[in-house]
């Protein structure tokens, strides 16, 4: 394989606390390998329109701590077409772009894995989403900061459900994965959880609604993920309130706030050891995986199993959850 002297970066997806600490690292440690690093923005939709951007060290100074992604990010169907990206290997080409890091989800992975076995491109990815369900890695870049944003505005929610004695229905995210919903019920002490891996029953909820009400419960927090199998936090309350009508009950829908701010310790640093982990691995040869962190060490998957398997949930926590929500 030629030598590498210039690799792109891009993040791709829906952004996630952490891409910028992450896209720090690739700069910072391409350059101090005498690489020339160029960022394209907005993901692979960058690749096609050759929006590059070269970067160096001062390109990325005070950025570690920017929630979003500098490099802005999109969702590019497009680039599922091997034409379309027989247009944006060349155009890597003609801008002297000889390796890639890909920061982003299954998604994204499936673009780089396919650049490199048609075109046989150096690529390297890079877990970034706050839904932890990349298979290859303990924790993905951005959900640590994820949970805790969710984690901070439950407890303010729950003083209103104690104020007023309200039964509030709080949708998190994660439309395939119970991640945010099973890590956030256990931290605030919610009485209920609804996720994507569990089977859920209305009645059975009513009825451990009511259990909880014999024992003084006056008020609830209930987390149900957005992949919920009996629907939304708002189609969930309406059959809750359809039950027990004599329930007061609320939904507050977090959205995209747990995808914003700050991104916390946790991610920094996990984005920044990923980060160059994927540049070290590029230089040693290796293609065509995804660096992750397992136990403390930076290991590396094939895309082709990262791309085909997700993160196992602990199915002990659910039953944590449970007991502890009694």
């Amino acid at each position: 394989m030629s030598p590498i002297r210039k690799i792109g970066v891009l993040t791709s997806g829906g952004d996630a606390p952490g891409m910028n600490a992450a896209i720090r690292a690739v700069v910072r440690v391409g350059i101090y390998h005498n690489l020339e690093v160029i960022g394209i923005k907005r993901g692979y939709t960058g690749l096609l329109e050759k929006d590059f951007l070269p970067m160096q060290n001062h390109s990325v100074s005070k950025i570690i701590s920017l929630g979003g992604t500098i490099l802005k990010s999109s969702r590019c169907p497009q680039f599922c077409e091997s034409e379309v990206r027989k247009v944006a290997y060349h155009n890597m080409l003609e801008a002297g772009i000889d390796a890639l890091a890909v920061i982003g989800g299954d998604g994204s992975f499936r673009g780089a894995h396919a650049l490199h076995q048609e075109f046989g491109l150096p690529v390297v990815g890079i877990p970034g989403t706050i839904d932890n369900d990349i298979y290859g890695t303990d924790f993905t870049i951005g959900y640590d900061t994820a949970i805790n944003t969710a984690i901070s505005a439950i407890d303010k929610i729950r003083d209103t459900a104690d104020s007023h004695n309200i039964i509030f229905f709080v949708e998190v995210m994660g439309r395939d994965a119970g991640f945010i919903g099973l890590s956030t019920s256990i931290a605030t002490g919610a009485e209920a959880t609804l996720i994507p891996e569990v089977e859920s029953d209305i009645q059975a909820l009513c009825d451990y609604l009511e259990y909880g009400r014999r024992k003084n419960k006056t008020s609830g927090i209930v987390i149900v993920a957005e992949g919920c199998r009996v629907g939304s936090a708002t189609e969930v309350a309406a059959k809750v309130k359809e039950i027990l009508p004599a329930y007061e009950t609320r939904v507050t829908t977090l959205g995209h706030i747990q995808r914003g701010g700050s991104p916390s310790c946790s991610d920094r640093v996990l984005a920044s050891v990923l980060g160059y982990g994927a540049v070290v691995a590029l230089l040693d040869g290796l293609s065509d995986v995804m660096v992750g962190e397992i136990n403390g060490e930076i290991v590396h998957t094939p895309f082709v199993k990262a791309i085909a398997n997700h993160n196992a949930l602990n199915r002990n926590w659910v039953k944590i959850a449970k007991i502890l929500s009694m």
